[in-house]
């Protein structure tokens, strides 16, 4: 049985740290599941580091429903949350509920949507539906990018408490648990003790109840953009390059496919087939 939303949120009340970790594909997926991993996320991200798109705005629901059907036929254990793309939940709230209720019926046990105050409305709307709401503050990929470019937030104390304004508003919509990314660790600190749900942090210091990284990010996978608050535990990206430049030098000289890499038939068949050819 995998992991509830109120398994995560009775994390916060007994002090332990929540682990979250994006992953777009089965095979990810499956082994940070098998790690122990609480919450899989699959996010929006995956437009740049699945597609190659430059930021998150192209992805559409068909992009994160095939994604978080991908990561649902992974998953054991842990609870599965997926993003819901740029323009799936502004436009109205009938709209957004359908979408939201897509996702689930992809796999996933809950939504993510990134704004604060100004979707409060939205959030609580779906939640009133049953199905769950993670929120999402601070910089925002789907539109922080559109005016501010990539700016920490929460600098100042005026910063910082509208965030916390859009944290509590978002608490009492009914988020079950709230990311926080690239805030200041002041500010996180501050909202983190301000809300009763636990708050999950990129790039937003040590304070909040969790963290989450890209799986891709993590492994060294993803060259294209390098964040700071991300910490790399492998160099997969180095290794694969290596590995994959062996495998064309091992055909190119003919090293590969060796005798115990290829099939062969019986002596008698072989034989036959030697009539054949003459």
């Amino acid at each position: 049985m995998h992991k509830s939303v109120m398994d995560i949120v009775e994390k916060k009340k007994t002090g332990q740290k929540i682990s979250v970790i994006t992953a777009y594909d089965y095979t990810i997926a499956s082994l940070c599941d098998k790690a122990g991993i609480d919450v899989l996320l699959v996010g929006d991200s995956a437009g740049m580091v699945m597609l190659g798109y430059d930021n998150t705005i192209p992805v559409t629901m068909e992009h994160m429903i095939m994604f978080t059907e991908a990561v649902s036929r992974a998953r054991q254990n842990a609870l599965l949350v997926a993003d819901m793309p740029f323009m799936s939940y502004q436009v109205s709230t009938s709209e957004a509920i359908a979408n939201a209720g897509r996702l689930i019926k992809a796999g996933a046990d809950a939504v993510k949507l990134e704004g604060g105050r100004a979707i409060a409305q939205t959030v609580s709307a779906i939640v009133e539906t049953g199905i769950p709401v993670m929120g999402h503050i601070g910089f925002q990929p789907q539109t922080t990018t559109l005016a501010q470019g990539y700016r920490v937030q929460g600098k100042t104390a005026a910063a910082a408490g509208s965030l916390m304004d859009d944290a509590k508003a978002l608490e009492d919509a009914g988020v079950f648990a709230l990311v926080l990314e690239m805030v200041t660790s002041e500010a996180s600190k501050a909202i983190s003790r301000a809300v009763l749900i636990p708050t999950i942090g990129i790039g937003s210091g040590r304070f909040c109840d969790g963290q989450v990284l890209v799986a891709h990010d993590m492994l060294g996978m993803y060259d294209k953009i390098k964040p700071k608050f991300a910490k790399r535990y492998l160099a997969l990206s180095d290794q694969i390059t290596k590995a994959v430049s062996k495998y064309r030098s091992d055909v190119e000289l003919g090293r590969f496919p060796a005798k115990k890499n290829w099939f062969t038939m019986d002596r008698s068949e072989l034989d036959k087939l030697r009539k054949i050819d003459g």
